[in-house]
């Protein structure tokens, strides 16, 4: 049975039997005391929740996050929002799924990304910020591997296959473009801390089944850290890397959110760390109305649900069939990944 019913084509009403991956499942009790499951589930298009009254403690053996399972139900409205009534549920064996149904992956293609980062790594100029970068980026390298798979959030922006690697380049095309539009900013610092900000988040996150979730190390330390200790490790091991070097590179990763209430263990103090906070901070932003603008089909401006992350409401339309095709490419970027070979 392939799978013909993706989430976001769901309407009120709507019948449901097929195939979905489950995100959460978590037992609760009613005022009278009977248990019942709090389900979600999800595929590449996206997730829907909703109670499952019946057979509750059975039907949690079944509905461990990552497994596949097949759902009968019914789409319902719940305060505004759709839900999914749950008429039965089954397990679906694990070599009859196919994951590509239900991975969320970004819309630009990996490999065209990957080589626009690379052209972008041998534009850096300085040679030890190059080598450096050279070691992460280079073909055949497993970081490198992680890397253009690893996603950049567990939730709320780039929560997806691709998604660090999307992020990254993103970031550093607009490092790239800042660094010339204001004085006194070191492109190749720029470049290099866009590039490595979140170099940690390979180690830190983990996707399984579809699953995105913290690494042990990954939540006793966090990504800054693990991202500075990284950059720490491959430093030493090039002759001659200049201290201060090393300390400014480790600032941008340490303080690259901002603040500490949000995570950083200091705060921005060179121009290159103010621009990376705010590069980080639109960049993020962005992709989480870009995602919202993805699921709309009208192209008249009109308002969201409340959205938790930004704190607001927003007035959006629908990208345009061409506009959330594009890959952004600096011409000459393009020119250049056609004539060299990668790393």
């Amino acid at each position: 049975m392939s799978k013909r019913m993706f989430i976001e084509e769901l309407q009120e009403g709507a019948r449901v039997d097929d195939r979905f991956l489950v995100k959460s499942a978590r037992l609760s009790e009613t005022r009278a005391g009977k248990p019942y499951l709090i389900l979600t589930v999800m595929d590449k298009s996206g997730e829907l929740g909703g109670p499952v009254w019946d057979n509750a403690e059975q039907l949690h053996d079944i509905c461990k996050p990552g497994n596949c399972v097949r759902v009968r139900g019914q789409v319902q409205s719940y305060r505004d929002k759709l839900q999914l009534k749950v008429d039965e549920i089954q397990p679906v064996p694990v070599s009859e799924v196919d994951l590509s149904d239900f991975l969320p992956s970004t819309p630009h293609d990996r490999i065209e990304m990957a080589a626009e980062l690379q052209a972008l790594v041998r534009s850096v100029n300085d040679p030890f910020i190059k080598k450096l970068l050279s070691h992460f980026f280079k073909k055949d390298q497993v970081t490198w591997t992680m890397f253009q798979e690893a996603p950049a959030a567990k939730g709320i922006h780039h929560a997806y296959v691709g998604g660090l690697l999307e992020h990254a380049l993103s970031m550093a095309k607009l490092a790239d473009m800042l660094s010339s539009h204001y004085p006194g900013v070191n492109r190749s610092l720029l470049i290099a801390g866009a590039l490595l900000h979140d170099l940690g988040k390979v180690n830190e996150l983990r996707m399984e089944n579809g699953i995105i979730d913290y690494t042990d190390s990954g939540r006793l330390k966090g990504h800054l850290v693990m991202g500075s200790e990284m950059v720490s490790n491959v430093a030493a091991g090039i002759r001659d890397f200049p201290e201060d070097l090393l300390e400014q590179l480790q600032h941008l990763i340490l303080s690259h959110h901002g603040k500490q209430e949000f995570g950083s263990p200091v705060v921005p103090m060179t121009v290159e760390a103010m621009l990376l906070n705010h590069i980080d901070e639109m960049d993020s932003k962005m992709n989480v109305l870009e995602q919202l603008r993805r699921k709309l089909n009208s192209t008249e401006l009109s308002w969201s649900d409340y959205q938790r992350s930004l704190e607001r409401y927003l007035y959006l339309n629908a990208l345009q069939k061409e506009e959330a095709l594009a890959v952004e490419q600096p011409a000459q970027l393009i020119a250049r990944q056609k004539q060299q070979s990668l790393f």
